[in-house]
């Protein structure tokens, strides 16, 4: 059976069989600090962000440094009056839907209304000048202002100390801030690709029926609320109060979201109509105000918005609580809803980049979302991203740069300045029903049900995060939806997939048999497809599985007969790296297969494998005329021995035969 009392002949570079096999080269040595060197580059910088900079001279060079930190002056020297016409329209349409969500957005939050304007005025300047989208609108999110309230407010009570909450809020959107700077930075935003769109649907979907729910209290005019976001915990509320529900504040409340829907509904029927659906916020504003005010029905249970200060955000540096006992409180908020904001803003930002053509760089833009929240926080504004709603309107509108950022802070700046008294009889409700609107259209229903027929797992992980948020709370759907994507990233590196290949008739490609269900088996020869790198998480696994082929494909040829095996081939086409637990494992396989009689081959190994099989002296245990380039070459090279090596058996002649088949 076995093949150990024979002498293989060196035919690995084709001489002794002039069949013009081809070495597998080592790679030339390199200078560790070159490699080094390679090696950050690779992980840090994939896109070689530099490679603008070479052979430039220092002036240019200076002028490209101040275009990539601040592209504002790379597209404005070529900014016309076509595109401020488009610009300016998209910006006052983006202000009329800022200002009515601002506001909304604030009080879900637990903050000032007031905020919601400050936050729509300061930071969309900061990114007009410093981010890469044309078409990203800023201002504040639901899912942020709600995580918001909920991370603070389960340690400060917002109601009862007001002042200390408003200081954690602007401690946090620092945090938040610095953390999503230092990631642009530090080329460091492939973290953020731990949120995997299955995680992000299922929270945002989580979020957004929390959100729902919590407005409730709004539409049913309560005076008291749980503060818990959990669906149980709002729905004992609701319904342990139903003495106090306010029917005049329910019937406003569902005439007003019956409007916001319809208008969402004909301008998505109706895309050149778009202006529809983005005007509807401001349009129940007013006329929810003027209804109330002519009405006076803040006098019958109407809750209303009451005084807004008026002038510019005051400097709120001061307020940073760095020296507070909740100071871990605001970083864990800070990092928490930055990477959340970051997530969505780079994912809106690439979607709309994606219908014109052009590219956005995500550790730019996580520069320009870090700088405009530290910028913010001192100016008494709260965390800030780039919304789908209010950037779809903004693409819709045909804007063409930043510039209608500008456009739209302009707007709230003179709303600041002038119009802060008529938003003094705008009811809760109305606010409440806006942010009901906007957040149906975040359960993406069509999404998971994509998920469920491509992928068992990544549904898994939707609904998970979806679970946890709705009946847990934010943090805790978070975290299980990130833990379930990280313990799925661990499942692929330590239990990489190994698959039997076999020949295709008339041909030299081997593929999975299972796929291939019409291959030949090549005699002899039993042919495995390692599927990943190779390291010390995986290599125990693998020594077993590779055992259980070899114990298996025995198995089955003396049930059936045919010919011992006698070689097993390693194709390590997909194993782009190997750590020394993986050269320990090789090893063993090795010698594991001497005891048995059996031949180890390793063909189409990579140059990174290569070098380090070289370094541990496996290639010289093994012997480096069983090293090849392909698999085809490999079982070719086998079957030269099977023939060359043995008398005429039974197993020369199914080798034959397999032979005269390809």
């Amino acid at each position: 059976m076995g093949n150990a009392d024979y002498e293989y002949p060196s035919i690995m570079n084709g001489e002794s069989t002039g069949t013009g096999i081809h070495r597998v080269e080592i790679p030339p040595p390199q200078p560790f600090f070159k490699s080094l060197k390679n090696t950050v580059k690779e992980t840090l910088f994939p896109d070689d962000p530099l490679r603008q900079f070479k052979n430039q001279t220092p002036l240019r060079k200076f002028i490209l440094g101040v275009q990539y930190f601040f592209p504002i002056f790379e597209w404005g020297s070529r900014y016309n009056f076509g595109f401020f016409k488009s610009d300016l329209i998209a910006g006052i349409t983006i202000a009329s839907l800022a200002i009515p969500q601002g506001i909304s957005y604030a009080k879900l939050a637990n903050l000032p209304p007031i905020l919601g304007l400050y936050s729509s005025f300061v930071p969309p300047l900061v990114y007009a000048v410093m981010g890469s989208s044309r078409d990203l609108a800023v201002g504040t999110v639901a899912v942020g202002s709600l995580l918001m309230a909920s991370m603070i407010g389960n340690e400060v009570n917002a109601t009862e100390n007001p002042a200390l909450y408003l200081h954690l809020a602007f401690t946090a959107t620092f945090f938040a801030g610095l953390f999503e700077l230092a990631l642009g930075f530090f080329r460091l935003g492939f973290i953020v690709d731990f949120l995997s769109h299955a995680t992000i649907v299922g929270f945002m979907g989580g979020a957004a029926t929390v959100v729902i729910l919590q407005q409730l209290k709004g539409i049913l005019g309560l005076q008291h609320f749980t503060h818990a976001t959990d669906v149980v915990s709002v729905l004992r509320s609701v319904f342990t109060q139903t003495h106090q529900w306010r029917w005049e504040s329910a019937v406003l409340g569902f005439c007003f979201l019956f409007y916001l829907m319809m208008a969402k509904f004909f301008s998505q029927k109706r895309p050149k109509l778009f202006w529809i659906s983005a005007m509807a916020p401001l349009t129940s504003v007013i006329l929810g105000t003027i209804l109330v005010y002519l009405t006076h029905a803040e006098k019958h249970g109407v809750a209303v918005i009451g005084e807004l200060k008026k002038g510019l955000n005051p400097p709120s540096i001061m307020d940073l609580s760095f020296g507070s006992a909740y100071m871990t409180t605001a970083i864990k908020t800070g990092i928490v809803t930055g990477v959340i904001s970051l997530a969505e803003g780079i994912a809106v930002g690439r979607s709309f980049a994606m219908f014109k053509n052009y590219h956005i760089d995500g550790n730019k833009e996580m520069i320009a979302f870090g700088m405009m929240n530290i910028v913010g926080s001192c100016t008494s504004c709260y965390l800030t991203t780039g919304p789908f709603s209010r950037s779809a309107v903004n693409f819709n509108a045909g804007c063409k740069t930043a510039v209608s950022n500008i456009v739209m802070a302009l707007a709230v700046m003179v709303t600041l300045l002038l119009l802060t008294p008529l938003f003094h009889f705008t009811p809760l409700v109305v606010l409440s029903s806006i942010i009901i609107s906007a957040m149906l259209g975040l359960i993406d229903y069509n999404a998971a049900i994509h998920l469920w027929h491509v992928d068992k797992f990544d549904f898994l992980v939707c609904i998970s995060a979806y679970i946890g948020v709705v009946f847990a709370n934010i943090e805790i759907g978070l975290v299980l939806a990130v833990g379930l994507s990280l313990l799925r990233v661990l499942l692929f590196i330590a239990r990489p997939r190994t698959l039997v290949l076999g020949n295709i008739p008339d041909s030299m490609i081997y593929r999975n048999v299972e796929h291939y269900p019409n291959t030949n088996n090549v005699p002899g020869v039993l042919i495995l497809d390692i599927g990943a790198p190779i390291y010390f998480a995986n290599s125990s696994y693998l020594r077993e599985r590779i055992s259980r082929w070899i114990d298996e494909e025995e198995d089955k040829l003396k049930s059936s007969g045919e010919t011992t095996l006698q070689y097993v081939i390693l194709d390590m086409g997909a194993v782009g790296n190997i750590d020394t637990s993986g050269i320990s494992m090789l090893e063993e396989v090795k010698k594991n297969l001497d005891r048995r009689d059996f031949k180890l081959v390793l063909a189409n190994p990579g140059a990174e494998v290569m070098k380090k099989l070289n370094k541990s002296k496996f290639i010289e245990t093994l012997g480096q005329e069983w090293i090849f380039l392909t698999v085809g070459e490999a079982v070719g090279a086998c079957n030269f021995m099977l023939h060359s090596c043995k008398p005429k058996s039974t197993t020369d002649d199914a080798s034959q035969k397999w032979s005269n088949n390809v």
